[in-house]
């Protein structure tokens, strides 16, 4: 019986809460309306659909990757679609100290920050691992320390708003894929680092809810070159997929799942994994912690 109080009810009254909130919540555009929203990797594909769904919808955007030429399209494209102000700053997230920079900027440029989204990405070859430490290291650069550079940065203004950080994962960092070994290191890495962090926010009461977004193959032509002769999988949509991140943030949904397969969320979706980290986060003497 007191294992039942301890553990099997409160599992139980998470999991309903859980399914009760999901199931009644709605997304509706005017959530983003006068929101002030970063997006990186907004030069091309579904960064720069986000940007567009954005605009869409009223919203403060500042967009970054390296490419000044596109980035100046699309804002242009941002403002002709009603965004309620749009900006760009050019910059390679290989250079941590600009990853901090711009974000200060665009802090700067909007007043303050609403949404982190966290969308740029380095794509390695798809080819057998032969110990090419040079590309893990890379991909690790790009595709972790960045976001954690950022949304570093960002979290005081972030923590102002009660705002939301969007961090654009895979598939490939749910389950190993072959043939991506750097790549699948740096997803799995976003994981395990931003779903420790979401939990240390619940028990230190940082109101900045984080979503991790799981994608599966889309088609971008990035991703496209990526896989190109090697994977000749079903890609989805580029447009549904950046609504469907814009919509999860949002929500404060903690994971986002957009693949072309309806097993995926199923199978994913992991409520063991969910047990386990209820369990986990029970086990742990907080008040000890917090006084260290």
């Amino acid at each position: 019986m007191a294992f039942l109080k301890k553990y099997l009810l409160p599992i139980l009254m998470v999991f309903l809460a859980y399914y009760y909130y999901s199931a009644h919540e709605e997304f509706r555009p005017e959530m983003l309306q006068g929101k002030k929203v970063i997006v990186t990797g907004a030069s091309k594909g579904i960064g720069r659909e986000m940007a567009y769904h954005l605009a869409k919808m009223g919203a403060h955007v500042v967009l970054t990757a390296r490419s000044r030429e596109a980035l100046q399209k699309v804002v242009s494209r941002c403002l002709e679609l009603g965004a309620a102000s749009a900006h760009y700053i050019a910059g390679n997230m290989e250079d941590m100290p600009f990853a901090e920079q711009f974000v200060a900027e665009a802090g700067k440029l909007m007043g303050g920050i609403d949404v982190l989204i966290l969308n740029h990405v380095l794509y390695t070859p798809l080819t057998f691992f032969h110990g090419e430490i040079n590309m893990v290291r890379k991909a690790m650069e790009v595709n972790f320390h960045s976001f954690v550079v950022l949304s570093v940065a960002a979290l005081p203004m972030l923590k102002q708003s009660n705002g939301s950080i969007a961090v654009v994962s895979s598939l490939a960092g749910k389950i190993p894929y072959p043939l991506v070994a750097p790549y699948s290191a740096s997803k799995f890495a976003l994981d395990g680092f931003f779903s420790s962090i979401r939990k240390e926010f619940v028990v230190s009461k940082v109101n900045v809810s984080i979503s991790l977004c799981v994608l599966g193959l889309i088609d971008t032509d990035t991703a496209r070159k990526a896989v190109e002769g090697v994977y000749e999988g079903y890609a989805s949509p580029k447009e549904d997929c950046a609504l469907e991140i814009i919509k999860g943030t949002a929500l404060r949904q903690e994971e986002v799942y957009y693949d072309h397969s309806p097993w995926t969320l199923l199978l994913l979706g992991n409520p063991g994994r969910k047990i386990m980290e209820f369990l986990t986060v029970r086990s742990i003497q907080w008040d000890r912690v917090k006084s260290n």
